[in-house]
């Protein structure tokens, strides 16, 4: 889905051959437009035809605009029991870990802001989600007995803790610590 968005989005922007937006014939401009796909019985997956596809090739120079269909992806992952050790322990990165279960209210509250931690510090954290339900033994080992609570590791240890749905700005400046030492 994300990359026939970012097609159309192209489609939509990438100038023409002598800068006239012509669209070639046989495409109306509802081809152009971002729309659900369409499916049928047959096909579950729609894509664009190949003549429509050689139609827009030959008219279209280099495109200034670059996909970012990685960034679609949420960046915060699930760690578990079977891959803690290499996602959090082990990681040269300093990594922000929640510990939440889905019933539980300020953890729904707090996991926009993770989201937006995660987005904001790129490249220079890992962003983690533990489900407490899930998995017990690590929310034990690490004492774990509220939820949202939050943790910041650095080289395999355990270095602040934040329980609580908190705002942003106190867990921006709890990483802001670690990313800059």
């Amino acid at each position: 889905m994300a990359l026939e968005t970012c097609f159309r989005a192209w489609a939509l922007h990438a100038p023409q051959a002598g800068g006239v937006r012509d669209r070639p014939s046989g495409i109306s401009s509802s081809s152009y437009a971002p729309s659900r796909p369409r499916t049928t019985a047959a096909a579950a997956v729609v894509s664009p035809s190949p003549s429509a596809l050689q139609q827009l090739a030959p008219r279209r120079p280099p495109s200034r605009f670059v996909c970012h269909c990685k960034n679609a992806v949420d960046e915060v992952v699930v760690a578990d029991e079977k891959n803690w050790e290499s996602m959090v322990i082990a990681s040269e990165a300093p990594v922000l870990v929640e510990f939440w279960a889905p019933w539980c209210g300020p953890c729904r509250m707090i996991a926009p802001v993770i989201d937006e931690l995660a987005k904001d510090y790129v490249g220079k954290i890992k962003c983690c989600k533990v489900n407490t339900d899930d998995c017990p033994n690590i929310a034990s080992t690490y004492g774990i007995r509220s939820i949202p609570t939050v943790l910041m590791f650095k080289d395999g240890e355990k270095k602040e803790s934040v329980i609580g749905a908190v705002p942003k700005t106190t867990l921006s400046g709890i990483i802001d610590k670690y990313v800059a030492a």
